[in-house]
């Protein structure tokens, strides 16, 4: 089937997800998640570890705005962070875009994080998501119809304009991971492949059918049945990026949630790992940082949180805070259900491989 590449405009062959690409043992357990009822499937999806670890999204549109050339290009960004106690580092190159005013680059940022957020909660639906194992290929089937509503529903509706804007920035810019110690790296965009399988005018046809292949991380993930279940509805409904990737975090880290259990983290952990907070000044990390774990609090995350350590140094200067959070009874039971769900996967692994 003849397909259309968003990017070039040029007309080549994609392979189209075959029929057994939408039915196979990862796939269904991808789509199967531990819940009573279909309300509560709605709002669940799947975390993946490394890849939702990386900083890949930690730039803001002000920032990237400095940061462009008279000309309206963007240099690579590189960024280190640690993952399971080993330091990685990222490569971004930054994606062309054609606007009214001319090629304009731009950096993967907040609202296309939301919309892969969006494509990964789509793809956890039977017929939507595909999982090609001797390809090792992932992805999903959707409109831009399907998309928009989607975001709308989670509250962070957007423009026709600036979901495609989004998906051409995703499947134009480029990630470069440095495993630890340099021992190896892994090279491609956000995206892999982006198509429409329409040949009408895209901007006119919100009903036409897009293909969207996942970064290879994710599809190691389906593979490995590394994924988490978590509340992506409550994730979405949180307004700051940081408040977001935070939950993101707890939902795959803090697996011993209890009331009994605190989980602890330093300020600079957060600095370092997230991208979020990168501040001249160490009390504006501080505020946008107690100003996240508030908005957990507000949304039934967490149940309270406390400084517990606070390092200084001259003039009395904060070099770092360590924090304690207690978790909500909601996010404790969000956290059971997952680990029964991934105690289960361990079990019919044997039948998998």
């Amino acid at each position: 089937m003849a397909t259309r590449k968003i990017q070039s405009g040029k007309e080549e062959h994609l392979t189209i997800p075959q029929d057994a690409d939408f039915k196979n043992t990862q796939l269904d357990l991808f789509q199967t998640f531990l819940c009573n009822t279909p309300n509560e499937k709605d709002k669940l999806s799947n975390t993946i570890e490394l890849w939702d670890s990386i900083p890949k999204y930690a730039i803001s549109q002000q920032s990237m705005n400095e940061k462009r050339t008279k000309e309206g290009f963007l240099e690579r960004l590189s960024k280190k962070f640690i993952y399971r106690e080993l330091e990685y580092e990222i490569r971004i190159t930054a994606a062309i875009i054609d606007t009214e005013e001319g090629e304009k680059a731009y950096y993967p940022s907040a609202n296309e994080e939301l919309v892969e957020d969006a494509l990964r909660k789509i793809a956890a639906e039977q017929q939507r998501g595909f999982f090609d194992k001797p390809q090792f290929k992932s992805g999903v089937v959707f409109s831009l119809y399907l998309l928009r509503n989607e975001l709308k529903k989670r509250g962070h509706a957007r423009s026709y304009y600036e979901i495609v804007k989004s998906l051409n920035i995703l499947s134009g810019s480029h990630i470069e991971i440095i495993l630890p110690g340099g021992k190896g790296f892994a090279k491609t965009n956000f995206l892999p492949s982006l198509a429409t399988v329409s040949r009408q005018n895209l901007k006119e046809d919100p009903d036409a059918k897009w293909v969207a292949h996942f970064h290879p991380l994710v599809t190691q993930s389906i593979d490995a049945l590394s994924f988490r279940q978590f509340n992506y509805h409550q994730m979405m409904s949180h307004s700051t990026q940081l408040a977001r990737w935070l939950h993101k975090k707890l939902s795959h880290n803090y697996t011993n949630a209890s009331y009994t259990v605190p989980y602890q983290i330093w300020l600079s952990t957060i600095r370092r790992d997230s991208g979020l907070l990168e501040y001249k000044r160490a009390n504006d990390s501080v505020r946008k940082f107690e100003e996240a774990l508030s908005e957990l609090k507000g949304n039934a995350v967490i149940l309270s949180f406390e400084r517990v350590k606070d390092v200084r140094g001259e003039r009395n200067k904060i070099i770092d805070i360590k924090y304690s959070l207690s978790p909500s009874p909601e996010f404790v039971k969000d956290v059971k259900a997952s680990n029964k769900r991934q105690k289960d996967f361990q079990e019919q692994n044997t039948n998998i491989r």
